[in-house]
């Protein structure tokens, strides 16, 4: 399973982003997606999941600003990004699961500055 992530750049702060990732290969359903971040010289942390029922979790520093969805149909995850803060940049990395296996994406930069 590849997982493939886009849609990072460079935002002022206020403005807005939108990243993907799609999965290729595997064959299975995807139970979980999640979104996590890495800044520098910080540990990779969560930032929202999404699981196959329904439920969404975020992270309490992007509750209400940002929104992970998904679409079954073409194996792919979104997350929205509003209102986004200096401090929301990082390294952003999709992860998924899929058959009790976890893969990762190949993380895509977003950078939030004027």
């Amino acid at each position: 399973v590849q997982l493939q992530a886009s849609g990072g750049g460079l935002v002022q702060p206020g403005g807005s982003l939108r990243l993907s990732c799609a999965a290729y290969g595997g064959g299975l359903s995807i139970n979980v997606w999640g979104w996590y971040r890495q800044a520098p010289g910080k540990q990779r942390e969560l930032v929202a999941v999404s699981g196959s029922g329904g439920w969404t979790n975020y992270a309490d520093s992007v509750e209400g600003r940002f929104t992970i969805s998904r679409d079954d149909a073409k194996r792919t995850v979104y997350l929205q990004m509003n209102s986004l803060k200096p401090e929301d940049t990082a390294v952003y990395y999709c992860n998924a699961e899929l058959g009790f296996q976890f893969y990762w994406g190949q993380g895509t930069l977003v950078t939030v500055s004027s």
